[in-house]
């Protein structure tokens, strides 16, 4: 049993600075749980709190059904994963991986039987007698991370280890990371600042800012339903536009007005009695790139919110095109189409919205009004 239990968990340091205020999460048995975030958000300090490494100021933390605040980091049967992996130089890779079982007085046989089947999961049984000055930045990674499994550990603690890889290696460690999950079925927890890497990995994601979650939930939920413009600035890539606008109710309509556009909002979002309150007030609208359209034949299917655009830039990205287009003054949009669009810097195109696909933000508060 793993499951995790953190309530009312606070990190304050002196002078006053708190890292993590009142965090609470229920981790379940064998998730993958990823904390994300920009730096300084205290994702690393939540990390270090469940290991032991950093005190837990207020609050409760339990691993199973063990309260552990006060337990030693080597006696709560967690294992941590650096960014730096954390290799000593003059060992081979078996003694690295075997380092701390033999701190534990484990029996060399059964240390033995331990590291080679954690080098054959791991696909690094022929480097076992190689000292890690010899290994590339991946191998390295999979040394760290066997180092961790020979434990046996109840939770897997994993601070970006991935950050210090190439492009190319970290996408492949993500699948590696993902098959090793779910062949050594254990709870992980993984901190990065990398949202890419949460949305393909994780079970469920904590998105923090400034020492608070701002939401914990399915990557596919937080990409559909962000719950404040935070979220929906820091999940997805390209990131979501945000427009500033107008709701005004006109010819039995509602209407979001947009740099001098008229963009007619569904009868869905029109009817929604949360909106309201808001009509003839100033709001935030955000759209994904990918509701924004260049195509006439899609065009065609959304007379009510089609508007102007000038292109600055286009960036093939092979299977897709990004666009970054300038609407009136000063709108700023990111539209990802087609990659047999002929759309080219320079142009001034008609672009088309989804208007399904429009978030409707409260703009003092920054709180999601209607998805």
């Amino acid at each position: 049993m793993a499951s995790l239990s953190l309530k009312h968990i606070y990190k304050k340091y002196p002078g006053g600075v708190t890292a993590v205020s009142d965090f609470n999460l229920e981790v379940k048995d064998k998730e993958f749980l990823v904390l994300v975030g920009p730096s300084g958000c205290g994702k690393s300090t939540t990390l270090r709190m469940i290991a032991g490494l950093e005190e837990i100021t207020e609050g409760e933390l339990r691993i199973g059904d063990r309260l552990v605040n006060d337990v030693a980091p080597k006696d709560r049967k967690i294992a941590m994963v650096f960014q730096n992996y954390a290799l000593y130089p003059h060992m081979s890779v078996f003694e690295n991986m075997a380092f701390g079982l033999k701190l534990s007085k484990v029996p060399k046989d059964i240390i033995k039987k331990k590291v080679e089947e954690a080098a054959r999961i791991l696909d690094i049984t022929h480097l076992l007698d190689r000292k890690p000055k010899a290994l590339s930045g991946g191998q390295k990674q999979r040394v760290a991370l066997g180092r961790a499994i020979v434990r046996d550990p109840q939770v897997f603690l994993l601070d970006e280890p991935l950050s210090n890889l190439d492009a190319k290696l970290r996408a492949t460690m993500r699948t590696e990371l993902t098959k090793l999950h779910n062949r050594v079925g254990t709870t992980f927890i993984y901190v990065t600042h990398d949202q890419v890497e949460a949305m393909t990995m994780a079970t469920r994601i904590v998105v923090m800012k400034d020492g608070l979650i701002q939401q914990v939930d399915s990557p596919q939920k937080l990409y559909d339903e962000p719950v404040n413009l935070f979220v929906a600035g820091f999940i997805g890539t390209p990131q979501m536009n945000f427009m500033d606008g107008k709701l005004e109710k006109k010819d039995g309509g509602l209407y979001f007005i947009y740099e001098g556009n008229q963009i007619k909002l569904p009868e869905s979002k029109a009817n929604a009695p949360e909106l309201q309150e808001y009509i003839g007030k100033e709001v935030v609208v955000g759209l994904r790139p990918e509701g924004i359209f260049d195509d006439p034949d899609t065009i065609a299917k959304y007379p009510d919110s089609t508007l102007t655009a000038d292109v600055e830039v286009t960036e093939l990205m092979g299977a897709e095109i990004y666009l970054y287009l300038t609407v009136g003054e000063e709108g700023k949009l990111t539209a990802r189409v087609s990659s047999r669009s002929t759309t080219r810097a320079g142009n001034s195109i008609q672009i088309a919205f989804d208007p399904t696909r429009m978030h409707i933000f409260d703009k003092d508060t920054e709180r999601c009004i209607i998805h």
